[in-house]
């Protein structure tokens, strides 16, 4: 297969993303196309699947174009995105209704019924997941009751990196990485299950979940009307993708119980590979890995860097734009931070503007501002923070194994340094960052790797393709002074549990 590459493809919250690889996963070029969040009403969070299409094409023909690499070399194409949310299209392919995202909260209140008749804790011992209102047990109840016509008009629910390969392909599929994080399925055995779907009363669901392929499968081709959208070759192999994030697990070569993976962007995840599931409700959600026989645990909130880039727009706008850390706004932030010694501020950041770990009411919190404070105690607080989130979950993780010899991380908070030694002096353990800055396009093309047959399997791709670019090594001098800041987090949290609800609703009243 020489002169030969591999395309991932990634959908995230924002953007549309397309990486060339050569196949010892060296990245040849990358692409983006922002793809526009619709908020119709409050707490919904939708995109237009027509627009999502398009952009996913545009960015192929122009990572083909920048790469100068001709179609016909493209070995194969595979896809992943974010998770959960739910794209539902008609007996010929077309969408029903905009697709819902996965932080859209609509259907909260069918999960905190749930919660209260004890539906949620009856099924966890096959769904092993947690309820929150953006998975698709959740939607579709909403979408039954609130919009029957798309409902009973959809032939297919789809998570998003299968509504983009079937794009492709022009064949229906929902592949088991991203399907076993939905609710929707016994995690063990790996099927969907009625029983479960009718506990939610969603059973007339049950004819609507496509058939399930795996990671490395082949699930067609490239049609004639996809190529001459993107520019592939038609006939180019498509597999069958996988959850973003799977994909960012294999891109930091995570194939055993030894380490754990932290993804730093808008959503903070933190997980870790086991043959065998963790029980009860230890964890938030456990899912099936792309590695055979192998399951994610994972413990997860949208409580990460992604209050950064709000901190950054609302209050440095004379400074925005551009990538951390080479543009101004993050390179000033990281300066600020680094020149920032972490005993001179006390203040303390609860990372929650959107979403929280803690309380379902939490909002982001400042809490020690004083006269002395300036822009670096106070980012400096916001950095902190985020990683005491990931800590909170970081000892979730811990109840159901021991101690991981180092983290491997991902995710838009990496580009940072600073934020990176400080990952590592918090946690007391030493981080490691993976090669290139698209890891979920890499794992998918890991997956395409294996699809075709470049390599025989995960464990063989990973170790051509992963290669670690940076090492942190934690400094033992910070320990008792972040495990003091982190006792004060953590009594902070307990403090506002009571308050949360008026925060968040914007009620001046005291009770």
């Amino acid at each position: 297969m020489a002169n030969q590459f591999l395309l991932g493809i990634d959908n995230g919250g924002t953007m549309a993303k397309a990486a060339l690889f050569s196949l010892d996963g060296r990245l040849v070029a990358v692409a983006a196309v922002k793809s526009e969040t619709l908020t119709p009403a409050a707490g919904w969070s939708e995109f237009d699947m027509h627009q999502l299409w398009s952009a996913v094409a545009a960015a192929v023909r122009q990572v083909l174009a920048a790469s100068s690499v001709a179609p016909h070399q493209v070995a194969c194409v595979a896809c992943t995105g974010h998770g959960n949310g739910i794209y539902l299209v008609d007996a010929v392919g077309e969408p029903v209704r905009p697709a819902i995202f996965s932080a859209d909260t609509r259907a909260r209140s069918y999960v905190e019924r749930w919660t209260a008749d004890g539906v949620g804790r009856a099924v966890r011992s096959k769904t092993m997941q947690s309820l929150w209102p953006g998975q698709p047990n959740a939607l579709l109840a909403w979408l039954r009751e609130h919009e029957p016509q798309a409902f009973a008009r959809t032939r297919w629910v789809l998570m998003c990196k299968d509504f983009v390969r079937m794009k492709l392909t022009g064949q229906a599929a929902a592949e088991l990485t991203d399907m076993s994080g939905t609710s929707l399925m016994d995690v063990a055995t790996a099927r969907y299950d009625r029983g479960i779907l009718a506990s939610f009363g969603i059973e007339d669901a049950f004819e609507k979940l496509p058939p399930l392929c795996q990671s490395s499968d082949l699930c067609g081709t490239v049609t004639p009307a996809a190529a001459a959208e993107t520019g592939l070759a038609a006939g180019t192999p498509v597999a069958g993708g996988l959850f973003d994030i799977d994909a960012c697990g294999l891109a930091s070569a995570l194939l055993d119980d030894r380490d754990v993976g932290m993804v730093l962007g808008t959503w903070g995840i933190n997980q870790y590979v086991s043959p065998t599931p963790a029980g009860g409700d230890d964890v938030f959600m456990t899912a099936r890995y792309c590695v055979p026989d192998q399951y994610l645990m994972i413990e997860a909130s949208p409580t990460s860097a992604g209050n950064l880039e709000w901190i950054i727009a609302q209050f440095l706008p004379d400074q925005s734009g551009g990538e951390m850390p080479g543009g101004d706004a993050y390179g000033r932030v990281n300066e600020l931070v680094g020149r920032t010694r972490p005993e001179d501020s006390a203040v303390i950041f609860l990372p929650f503007l959107y979403g929280s770990n803690s309380h379902p009411d939490a909002t982001g919190t400042l809490v020690g501002l004083s006269s002395r404070c300036d822009r670096g105690h106070v980012l400096r607080a916001v950095y902190e923070g985020v990683v005491f989130a990931h800590q909170d979950h970081l000892q979730r993780l811990l109840k159901c194994r021991q101690r991981p010899q180092r983290i491997r991380a991902s995710g838009g908070a990496t580009r940072s340094d600073v934020w990176m030694q400080i990952v590592a002096d918090i946690l007391q353990l030493p981080v490691e960052i993976p090669d290139g800055g698209e890891l979920g396009a890499l794992g998918a093309a890991i997956c395409a790797a294996v699809a075709v047959g470049v390599y025989p399997d995960y464990p063989s791709a990973c170790a051509a393709m992963v290669r670690i670019a940076r090492r942190f090594q934690p400094d033992p001098r910070q320990a008792d002074l972040y495990r003091v800041k982190y006792e004060r987090y953590r009594r902070l949290l307990a403090a506002l549990q009571t308050e949360w609800q008026g925060l968040s609703t914007g009620d001046p009243r005291i009770d």
